[in-house]
């Protein structure tokens, strides 16, 4: 059975066949696959790719006055699946009352994991917070949001804080929980320090809000752990803390899921990388913009262009490059997640027609979703990224002798030279044109030597080559007439 969206695109009527939905489809809880550690696997021995998009405003009500909007979560989820997406960040933002660099309007934001019950007035007029009670509410649609998106068949990573807004959105009207005035409890903290260890109440009021995150999700098998989105620098010890602090709580629970580590405003890949995180997602430092270094396998990596695609840059540098990118990152071993406008009007950026997202993004959108078809071909679980195999340097590849599999991005089409040189038999290539999601196949090639394939199309292409055979459907025979 197989369920019908629409969605209204620049004008025209787009209609998508939607799987029907499905209930946890997860075996377990993501782990790092011990066998090849770019990868996550639910605990099949399978390796699970990641690729999807999210959006700022897919959790907490947000508005430009205190009249707010609230989220049509089903059709984000209906967008994604169409899409052929798996994975989102599901956001937070730590100040209620913020200006956003858009158009310098102020957004209003609800709710927060503490209750709002004064007495006295926080700066942005309304209760002062008690920080000593936590908000049931706000849990309560966390794990709501969360559920659904694991019976649709999602992985969501669940931003536990904010680090952008303190640092670039403070204002005296902006009711920051922590700061002088907005809270009961006498805590005062000017913003960046909240992710530091510096004032201890702080870190027991968070570590409170953390425990109750992971007391409400740990029996979901579909979460994964964010610490904060593009904290500073200066929060690295913080953030460090809260992963050991994540892993303590759950070590005695039924589940563990993974925790990652995001970049730093400012900060540099490295740090990263030495922390005690299951997962990162890196700056533009070190090529993850344009040109991805293959990942090592110290830590699975999730390429996220809201950290190493600035969306300026990524217009400039134009559609057949935001195609490159998502190829480039799958076959260099990293998982893939855009920063989708969505539905957000943003001049320059992003112009969707009341519920229809802005189509320029569609080839960004469109190709992880390949990306992720593919990975569910292959036997991802043995594949590596090795460059040198490969005469375009994007080669995923699994080259033993038996069940051999090459996945190749050729960036400017034309031939593409492999080494097939461990591998024996005949090879079956596919070409797949990632422009218009469409597939030929090409003739066998004889494994034992390096071999030169010519794309049969012009631009850029994705060559699938392996030792199965394509399976050939027999016509039904015809019954003779009588």
């Amino acid at each position: 059975m197989r369920r019908i969206t629409t969605f209204l695109l620049a004008g025209a009527m787009c209609v998508f066949a939607l799987p029907a939905p499905h209930t946890n489809p997860a075996k377990g809880p993501l782990k790092v696959l011990a066998s090849n550690p770019r990868f996550f696997t639910d605990g099949s021995g399978k390796a699970v790719y990641l690729a999807g998009s999210h959006n700022w405003v897919n959790f907490k009500d947000y508005g430009e006055s205190d009249s707010l909007n609230r989220f049509d979560y089903k059709a984000y989820l209906d967008f994604l699946q169409a899409h052929n997406h798996n994975f989102f960040r599901l956001w937070t933002w730590e100040l209620p009352r913020s200006t956003l660099g858009r158009n310098a309007e102020t957004w209003v934001r609800s709710p927060f994991p503490w209750k709002r019950s004064g007495p006295g007035v926080a700066t942005d007029g309304k209760p002062k917070f008690d920080l000593s009670r936590l908000d049931d509410a706000y849990f309560d649609r966390l794990r709501d949001r969360v559920k659904i998106a694991r019976d649709r068949g999602f992985y969501v990573a669940v931003t536990l804080f904010d680090g952008y807004g303190p640092i670039n959105n403070r204002s005296a009207e902006d009711g920051f929980p922590f700061d002088t005035g907005n809270n009961v409890n006498n805590l005062a903290c000017g913003g960046l320090e909240t992710q530091t260890l510096a004032i201890a109440g702080v870190t027991t009021v968070q570590e409170n809000y953390v425990r109750k995150v992971v007391e409400k999700l740990n029996d979901l098998d579909n979460v994964l752990y964010e610490i904060a989105n593009e904290a500073g620098p200066a929060s690295t010890e913080w953030q460090y803390h809260m992963i050991k602090f994540i892993k303590e709580c759950e070590a005695k629970k039924p589940k563990k899921h993974p925790v990652g580590m995001s970049y730093q405003l400012g900060g540099k890949n490295e740090a990263l990388f030495k922390s005690p995180a299951d997962w990162i997602a890196p700056g533009k430092d070190d090529g993850y913009q344009s040109e991805p270094p293959a990942s090592e396998g110290t830590k699975v990596i999730i390429n996220d262009t809201d950290h190493s695609y600035y969306w300026v840059q990524l217009k400039e540098a134009g559609l057949p490059a935001q195609q490159a990118w998502v190829w480039k990152s799958f076959t260099r071993g990293l998982n893939v997640a855009f920063m989708d406008p969505y539905l957000i009007n943003w001049p320059g950026r992003n112009a969707p027609q009341g519920l229809s997202p802005d189509t320029y993004w569609e080839t960004i959108r469109v190709n992880m979703g390949y990306a992720r078809r593919f990975a569910g071909r292959v036997n991802l679980a043995a594949m590596k990224p090795i460059d040198s195999l490969s005469s375009t340097r994007y080669c995923l590849a699994s080259p033993t002798d038996k069940c051999a599999e090459f996945l190749v991005y050729a960036p400017q089409g034309g031939s593409v030279d492999l080494k097939l040189n461990a591998v024996k038999g005949k090879l079956y290539p596919e070409w797949f044109n990632p422009s218009v999601g469409s597939t030929e196949t090409g003739e066998p090639v004889d494994g034992g030597a390096e071999r030169s394939l010519k794309t049969p199309f012009i631009g850029d292409a994705v060559l699938y080559l392996t030792q199965k055979a394509p399976v050939v459907k027999k016509e039904p025979k015809k019954k003779a007439k009588k």
